[in-house]
C-alpha cells in the first residue's frame, strides 16, 4: 500500500484540478477520500495512503512533481493502407507503469505510428508525468515531430499538430528513433491488437 508524505490539502487541490471528486473520510482520522483509475486515495494528517489494484495513475497526480517516464510507441498496418493498430508502453525505474493497444481501422503505416504516439502522450498526461523520454521505431514520425522533416500529407500534419499540442503540456521532453528490438513491447502490443 503506497504512502505519499504530503500536505493533504495541496494533494486535494491537485486531484480537484484534474476533475476528481473528493468525498468525506469514513472515520475521524480520515480527512478525505477520492477514487480514480481503479484506486482509492485516503488522506490523513500528513500523508495520503493509496489502495487498490492500479495505484499508479492516482499516485502520479498526488506527487508534487510528476516525474520522468520513458514512453514507447508503435503503429502497424497490414496493406498500407489496411487494417491498423497501435501499441504503447510507459516505463519508469520501477518498471512498466501502463501499456495499451487497440485496433484503429483502415490506415497507412505512418498514420498508425502517429496514432500510437498520440495515445502514449495522452496516457503519460493522464498518469501525471511531466518529463518524457519518447522512443519509437518510425524515423519519419520522430523527425517530423522534431521539425527536421516537413509534413506534406494533410492527415499526418493534423496528427503532428495534435502530438505537438500534447507535448506542450509537459515540462520537458525528448523524442528519439530506436531500433525495433528496443521498441519490442510496443511492437508486440500493436501486432497482438492487429491479430486479435
Amino acid at each position: 500500500m503506497p504512502v505519499v508524505d504530503c500536505d493533504p490539502d495541496a494533494a486535494r487541490r491537485r486531484l480537484e484540478t484534474e476533475g476528481i471528486d473528493i468525498e468525506s473520510g469514513n472515520t475521524d482520522h480520515e480527512r478525505w477520500r477520492a477514487e480514480h483509475g481503479g484506486a482509492t486515495a485516503v488522506a490523513y494528517e500528513d500523508s495520503v495512503v493509496v489502495q487498490g489494484a492500479d495505484p499508479t495513475r492516482i499516485l502520479g497526480l498526488l506527487r508534487d512533481d510528476g516525474g520522468r517516464v520513458h514512453a514507447y510507441f508503435d503503429g502497424a498496418s497490414r496493406g498500407n493502407p489496411g487494417p491498423g493498430a497501435v501499441g504503447w508502453v510507459l516505463v519508469t525505474a520501477d518498471g512498466i507503469v501502463a501499456e495499451g493497444s487497440e485496433r484503429i481501422g483502415r490506415v497507412t503505416n505512418n498514420r498508425a505510428e502517429y496514432e500510437a504516439l498520440v495515445r502514449v502522450l495522452e496516457a503519460a498526461a493522464d498518469y501525471g508525468f511531466d518529463e518524457l523520454d519518447i522512443r519509437g521505431d518510425s524515423q519519419l514520425v520522430v523527425k517530423q515531430v522534431r521539425g527536421e522533416y516537413d509534413v506534406n500529407d494533410p492527415a499526418l500534419r493534423e496528427k503532428r499538430l495534435r502530438a505537438r499540442e500534447l507535448l506542450e503540456g509537459f515540462e520537458s521532453w525528448s523524442i528519439d528513433h530506436v531500433p525495433r528490438e528496443i521498441n519490442d513491447r510496443a511492437d508486440e502490443l500493436a501486432t497482438e491488437a492487429l491479430d486479435g
